[in-house]
């Protein structure tokens, strides 16, 4: 069974979701240590910690969205968002490229590198 890729800017946006719920999970996870106030209060942090980077990744997300490239997808006709030479459309996941040059080709992500080692 191959490789299941997805829709970059949804891949980034479940990162974020799990950041979250990894934030609440150590956060209660410092209920465990009621007794030392110090332990929890590192686990509080934490978990906080997360739950901010969760926020800050959504807000970057949320600007590269915008200027993300609008294209219609051939397969299923709804307006997907397409970031770097490749991407999979968001409803659908068919292989969508602007590059001419890529037409036809098996879809592979290492197409959006900068440099591309040649084998």
């Amino acid at each position: 069974m191959g490789i299941k890729y997805s829709n970059k800017i949804n891949k980034i946006r479940t990162f974020a979701l799990s950041l979250i719920f990894i934030g609440f999970i150590v956060m209660y996870g410092g209920i465990f240590f009621r007794s030392s106030v110090w332990l929890m209060t590192v686990f509080m942090l934490l978990g906080l910690l997360c739950i901010v980077a969760s926020t800050g990744v959504y807000f970057w997300i949320g600007m590269l969205s915008t200027k993300a490239v609008q294209v219609t997808c051939p397969t299923c006709q709804k307006q997907t968002k397409m970031l770097g030479r490749v991407d999979m459309c968001m409803y659908c996941n068919e292989p969508l490229t602007l590059d001419r040059s890529l037409e036809g080709k098996e879809f592979d992500e290492k197409y959006n590198r900068k440099k591309q080692k040649e084998s």
